[in-house]
């Protein structure tokens, strides 16, 4: 399995930096997960999107789904492919995805992408890959998602805060991508829907997973004090998720 970094930034794409969006290729599979802001173009110099098993959408949030009307510009108006592609997707996401584009029943838009509603607790099998959902903690219906391909996984907490499914679902994985949007420590006054780097840490090592990986940076965020962090907590080196960069999954772990 393998894992290519389309974009990382927290909240807004950069310069250098496009939103959240990841490319996973397993043997038979290649999944976008989240299509955030910037994101399609770094997919598109990668494979061909008319390729795609699926995408999978953590929440409705613009920074991890925006992209995916550059999916759907392809498809149907481009060079296209094999349709429609699975796009899978919390509560609420489908309506809001089809309000945006004026996607009537008859509108080429449902052509193209098969929006498909998951809900925590769901399995969906596709070629050789498997992937299960939980409850992200976030301010609209938002997933967790663990990836298994011949028994080697890899789970995303897409946006979250303590109290979601994360630690249940990466449990044992090989590769923990795991959002550390805030800076320094928790208190009363911090935001409650994201983590930051040491909760990251510490949701890996209760987790018992091979490797860390945060993510999902706010720019403001001094990235190598955050890997400091999150890797005191972890107990191991933690990386960092940067544009372009490629995880070998179960490889030498």
């Amino acid at each position: 399995m393998k894992l290519t970094v389309l974009g990382s930034s927290g909240g807004a794409p950069t310069r250098t930096n496009p939103a959240s969006g990841y490319l996973v290729e397993t043997g038979t599979d290649t999944i976008w997960i989240d299509a955030g802001t910037g994101t399609f173009m770094p997919l598109a110099a990668r494979i061909d999107p008319g390729r795609l098993s699926a995408v999978v959408l953590s929440h409705m949030h613009v920074d991890h789904c925006s992209d995916v009307f550059g999916l759907y510009g392809y498809l149907a108006y481009g060079p296209s492919g094999t349709v429609p592609v699975p796009v899978y997707l919390p509560e609420g996401g489908a309506e809001h995805l089809a309000e945006f584009a004026r996607a009537g029943a008859e509108h080429v838009f449902r052509s193209v992408l098969d929006l498909i509603t998951v809900e925590p607790g769901d399995t969906v099998s596709l070629g050789d890959a498997t992937l299960t959902f939980g409850a992200a903690v976030h301010p609209v219906p938002a997933l967790v998602t663990k990836l298994t391909a011949a028994g080697i996984s890899m789970t995303y907490s897409g946006d979250t805060g303590p109290g979601s499914d994360l630690v249940a679902l990466a449990t044992g994985s090989n590769l923990l991508l795991c959002e550390a949007l805030l800076a320094g420590e928790r208190s009363d006054a911090v935001y409650p829907y994201h983590l930051t780097a040491t909760e990251a840490g510490d949701a890996a090592a209760a987790a018992d997973v091979d490797r860390l990986v945060i993510t999902h940076l706010a720019h403001t965020v001094d990235s190598p004090t955050a890997a400091i962090e999150a890797t005191a907590a972890f107990g191991r080196p933690v990386e960092i998720a940067v544009p372009g960069a490629t995880f070998e999954i179960g490889v030498n772990t």
